[in-house]
């Protein structure tokens, strides 16, 4: 299957190391991210979910719920969950969904025709409170995921969201934005009343407006 930005994320029911979830009723009305991982007890794999423990309450500040899934066996988990947080400093605290007949990983395009049949690719989903699949991220098994950069997206995201701005390149939260196309330069001072720079006719830049 493959999940296109835009696609409602497909809804699924699976046990994981914090009990049975479904996972829309799970994601209730805000954000989601839901991460694979190939199999457990793999070492990249292993700092990810650590790192992810340990930004926990900058995923929650944004209104954030983070779930890892990987296709071993609920015991396999949390045998791993007790090498993460004995290697990586943390306190495993989101649910790692058990997958050991591929069903999540199926659906969400996961499986590599070219890899392994057990093994998934290392992809990132981000859905927003709509369900819809607002990015889709990945990595080959040789780099570690860049949980920086997934924040900044969350925060780019919601922005854009409730304002009619985008984020030029390299954008980080408190910097200027790009006022999007439709709004004609004639109306940004009643949108914006903060100010505007026009660069060009068509880039015009004005202050974060959430701020």
């Amino acid at each position: 299957m493959t999940i296109r930005l835009g696609d409602t994320a497909p809804d699924f029911t699976a046990e994981t190391t914090e009990g049975t979830i479904e996972f829309h009723q799970w994601l209730g009305d805000g954000w989601g991210i839901l991460f694979s991982h190939p199999k457990d007890y793999t070492p990249v794999c292993t700092t990810e979910l650590g790192r992810v423990a340990n930004l926990k309450g900058e995923f929650e500040k944004r209104n954030v719920k983070v779930i890892a899934v990987s296709v071993d066996p609920l015991e396999s988990h949390k045998g791993w969950i007790n090498d993460i947080n004995e290697t990586q400093s943390c306190t495993m605290n989101y649910p790692i969904i058990a997958d050991p007949d591929r069903n999540v990983a199926t659906m969400y395009g996961m499986i590599h025709p070219n890899a392994l049949d057990n093994l998934t690719v290392r992809s990132v989903f981000i859905i927003g409170p709509d369900k819809k699949v607002k990015l889709q991220l990945t990595y080959p098994a040789s780099t570690g995921r860049n949980f920086d950069e997934i924040l900044r997206v969350i925060d780019s995201l919601q922005l854009t969201a409730n304002y009619q701005v985008a984020t030029p390149a390299d954008w980080k939260h408190g910097e200027d934005c790009v006022v999007v196309p439709a709004i004609k330069t004639e109306d940004i001072p009643a949108k914006f009343p903060k100010g505007f720079k026009e660069v060009k006719p068509y880039l015009r830049m004005t202050p974060q407006p959430d701020l």
